[in-house]
C-alpha cells in the first residue's frame, strides 16, 4: 500500500525545502469570487460617475479641513493683532517699569487707558482734599501697586506664557483702578 509520505507506509522526514512539493492546489480557490466583487464595485462606481481611486476625499473631510484652516487663521490673527510682544517706552515709563526689561505688554482697552489717564491727572487735586493720613495711605498703596505691576511685567518678559503672572497683572491693574476711583469719589472724606 502506498501513502502520500512514501511508498512503504512510513513517514518520511523532510531534510530540505527542495523535498517539499512545489505546488499544492488549495481545496477551494477564493480569488475568482474576490475578482468578481472588485469588478462589480468598479462598474457601480463608473455608473454613478465617481471614481473612488481619483476622489478619496469626502465632503465631511473637506468641511473638517476648512474648519481647521479657519481656526488656524483666527489663531494667527489673534496672535499678531491682540497680543503683541514688547511694549513701547512710554507704556513702560507710565507704569514705572525699567525700559531695559522686555515686557509682555497687552493691548489695553482704549477706554481703560483714557479713564486711567483722567484719574491720574485729577489725582493731585483730589489728594489735597483728603486728610494727611489718608494721603499717605493712598500714596503708599499706589506705589506698592505700581511696583508690583513693574515686577510682574519683568517676570512676564522672562516667561510670557505664564497664566498666573498674566492673571496677577490684570488683578494689579484692577487694584490700581480701584484706588484711583476711590480717591476720585472720596470728596474730602477718609477712604
Amino acid at each position: 500500500m502506498s501513502t502520500p509520505n512514501g511508498s512503504d507506509g512510513m513517514k518520511k522526514s523532510v531534510r530540505s525545502l527542495d523535498q517539499l512539493a512545489q505546488s499544492i492546489a488549495p481545496p477551494r480557490d477564493l480569488w475568482p469570487g474576490i475578482a468578481a466583487e472588485i469588478a462589480k464595485d468598479s462598474q457601480a462606481a463608473d455608473a454613478r460617475g465617481r471614481d473612488r481611486v481619483t476622489n478619496p476625499v469626502t465632503r465631511i473631510q473637506w468641511v473638517a479641513l476648512a474648519a481647521v484652516i479657519a481656526a488656524l487663521a483666527v489663531g494667527v490673527w489673534v496672535g499678531r493683532n491682540v497680543i503683541p510682544v514688547g511694549g513701547s517706552p512710554s507704556q513702560l515709563a507710565e507704569i514705572g517699569g525699567a525700559q531695559d526689561v522686555i515686557t509682555a505688554a497687552y493691548i489695553r482697552d482704549p477706554r481703560y487707558m483714557r479713564d486711567r489717564a483722567e484719574l491720574v491727572r485729577s489725582l493731585d487735586e483730589k489728594m489735597k482734599t483728603l486728610p494727611p493720613e489718608t494721603q499717605r495711605k493712598v500714596t503708599a498703596s499706589l506705589e506698592t501697586i505700581r511696583k508690583s505691576i513693574a515686577d510682574i511685567q519683568a517676570a512676564l518678559g522672562k516667561d510670557p506664557g505664564n497664566a498666573l503672572l498674566q492673571e496677577l497683572l490684570v488683578n494689579s491693574y484692577q487694584d490700581e483702578m480701584r484706588v484711583l476711583t476711590a480717591v476720585h469719589e472720596a470728596n474730602g472724606q477718609e477712604i
